[in-house]
């Protein structure tokens, strides 16, 4: 009786298997390339907060190499042969990423540890974007 819902379940399952790894490499690519747009162009929502974090380094340098970073990470995700070039760039971006959870606990928890400001939701949400991406480099070679 149950033969029909057991054979859509297995068609939707194997169309979600082949259709998600690019719909989530081309969604990431999107955020990367997007996010990274507006550092150099001046708009980044997130700008005070590198500004207060990277304080060691210029703004008017740091800002631009970082937008740019994050597009060139964008760029290769969307170029297969390119993915893992775009993880060797998240795994060295990771770090920086998370420091403001580090050094400005004040602005990315309203109730510490928990109780995240939106600033750190914005930075905990990079943690689900870097697993995706490896998720993804984890399936390069079955490709």
């Amino acid at each position: 009786m149950y033969a029909w819902l057991d054979r859509a379940d297995i068609r939707i399952s194997e169309g979600m298997d082949r259709y998600c790894q690019p719909l989530m490499r081309y969604s990431i690519a999107l955020i990367f390339i997007w996010f990274g747009l507006l550092k150099p162009l001046g708009m980044s929502p997130e700008e005070e907060l590198i500004k207060r974090t990277v304080y060691w380094v210029s703004p008017q340098v740091f800002l631009p190499v970082l937008g740019w970073w994050e597009v060139g990470v964008g760029l290769c995700l969307l170029y297969r042969p390119l993915i893992r070039i775009a993880l060797l760039l998240l795994l060295l971006q990771l770090p920086g990423t998370m420091l403001p959870l580090i050094l400005l606990p004040e602005i990315c928890f309203t109730h510490p540890p928990f109780g995240l400001s939106l600033e750190g939701q914005y930075i905990v949400k990079n943690i689900f974007l870097v697993s995706a991406a490896f998720m993804i480099g984890g399936k390069v070679r079955a490709q």
